[in-house]
């Protein structure tokens, strides 16, 4: 099952030190059922250029969780209109597929030739590369069917990483007024049952994030978000939901290791996963053997544009 909480604000993760539980107790939750996907490839480095998400930027640490049918679903249920929807830093375009699962057709973008060499073919889903696409840019436009056009953006673990303005920018002029939505969502260290270690081994890495990413590590509750709440978070307030998935302790090790604050200290000379962090991160974890059943907390923020906006 897929579970929808609606998160109070709440304390910054630095000075929010309580259990998971104390924290989870903090939600009110609608239930809705969903089956978990396939994980993702993982990178690291991300570095914005443009609103676009650099090639690395929107793909990190997605590659551990899996995006759930039914958050497609519910999105779908939003939009007036079932034709055009845009997947913005798609990645090897795991996203996009969901969506196509409700529209007519999705072009998804990506500032990396190399990811979209690698994404996933399917009949409904456009690829295109954007290396220097802007708020401003035509061409795009074009490319989407015309300014009022599309009827859902999503953007999955990447919104962190844009210009916002620019972004938002364009998002106002491609969706269709009234009846578009858009949706941006992304995860981060709250991973049950183990939230309490990946908490402590947040914390070592801190020093090492790029500014930014302090939007994801606080759940998206600060991230800016200018449109109008459809029941799906709003701007401040942000949704909840989990996305439940099977990992190995080799594979939490993979998913640390692509976190770009890892890679960011490595590039310094510091190694935060050396061979003794490793062993403990194992003890904790129940042993290198064992196949843990986690769920992944994710954030949600959707809208439309507002009735007053002048795009």
């Amino acid at each position: 099952m897929l579970t929808i909480t609606g998160h109070s604000r709440g304390k910054d993760f630095i000075q929010d030190h309580r259990t998971s539980e104390a924290r989870d107790s903090d939600n009110q939750n609608i239930t809705i059922g969903v089956p978990s996907r396939d994980a993702r490839s993982q990178i690291e480095d991300p570095r914005p250029d443009g609103w676009a998400v650099h090639q690395a930027g929107c793909r990190v640490r997605r590659g551990a969780a899996a995006l759930p049918k039914d958050l497609f679903v519910k999105l779908a249920s939003l939009t007036a209109h079932h034709r055009v929807a845009w997947d913005v830093g798609t990645g090897n375009g795991q996203a996009a597929i969901g969506v196509a699962e409700h529209y007519d057709s999705v072009v998804a973008t990506d500032v990396s030739a190399e990811q979209l060499r690698r994404a996933v073919p399917h009949p409904k889903v456009r690829y295109l590369h954007t290396p220097d696409a802007g708020a401003d840019d035509d061409d795009l436009v074009a490319a989407l069917g015309g300014e009022g056009c599309v009827d859902l953006i999503t953007v999955a673990e990447a919104a962190h990483w844009f210009d916002l303005p620019a972004f938002y920018g364009a998002a106002r002029r491609l969706l269709r007024k009234p009846g578009g939505v858009i949706a941006v969502w992304g995860y981060n260290y709250r991973v049950s049952p183990v939230e309490d270690m990946m908490s402590r081994f947040l914390h070592t890495t801190l020093p090492y994030w790029d500014s930014r990413a302090r939007y994801v590590i606080d759940g998206y509750r600060d991230l800016p978000f200018p449109f109008d709440g459809v029941g799906l978070g709003k701007e401040g307030e942000p949704a909840g939901f989990d996305m439940e998935h099977e990992m190995a302790f080799p594979g939490l090790v993979r998913m640390l290791r692509s976190w770009s604050a890892v890679a960011t200290a490595r590039q310094r000379g510091v190694d935060l996963l050396d061979e003794r962090v490793v062993r403990r991160l194992e003890e904790e974890w129940g042993g290198a053997s064992l196949v843990r059943k986690v769920t992944f907390k994710a954030f949600l923020l959707a809208g439309t544009v507002r009735a007053d906006d002048p795009a």
